[in-house]
C-alpha cells in the first residue's frame, strides 16, 4: 500500500473531505462551505487527495466536480481487515466498558433523600 494514502487520510480534514464526497461529487465551493476552510486550504487538499488517488475531477460546465475514488479505500480496509479481531470482541473494547458501566454507576451512586424515607 503506498505511504501517500495513509499520508492523505491522516489529516481530519481530508478525512471530512472524504465523507463529504461519499454522498456524491460536490464542487468545491460546497466544499470550501461544508468544511468553513478557506478555498486555497481545500484546494490544497483535495491536491494532495487527488494525488493520492483518493479523488479525481470532472468538468462539469464552469465548475469542477470532485469524486471519491473508491479503490484506494478498499485496498486501505483489505489491510486493515487482518486488525479488526484487535478490536472486535475483546473484554477492554470501548462497548464493552460502556455496556458494563451503567450498572456499575447505579451500585455506586448516592441513593437521594427520598429513598431513605421509605
Amino acid at each position: 500500500m503506498e505511504p501517500v494514502i495513509w499520508a492523505a487520510v491522516g489529516d481530519p480534514h481530508r478525512r471530512r473531505v472524504l465523507e463529504l464526497l461519499r454522498a456524491g461529487p460536490r464542487p468545491v465551493n460546497e466544499l470550501v462551505e461544508q468544511l468553513g476552510l478557506s478555498q486555497p486550504g481545500v484546494s490544497k487538499h483535495l491536491r494532495i487527495l487527488r494525488e493520492a488517488g483518493l479523488v479525481t475531477v470532472r468538468p462539469d460546465g464552469q465548475r469542477r466536480l470532485y469524486l471519491l475514488e473508491p479503490a484506494p479505500l478498499r485496498e486501505l480496509a483489505r489491510w486493515l481487515e487482518p486488525f479488526r479481531a484487535h478490536w472486535d470482541d475483546r473484554p477492554d473494547a470501548p462497548e464493552h466498558h460502556l455496556d458494563t458501566a451503567a450498572p456499575l454507576r447505579e451500585r455506586l451512586a448516592p441513593r437521594s433523600r427520598q429513598e431513605d424515607t421509605w
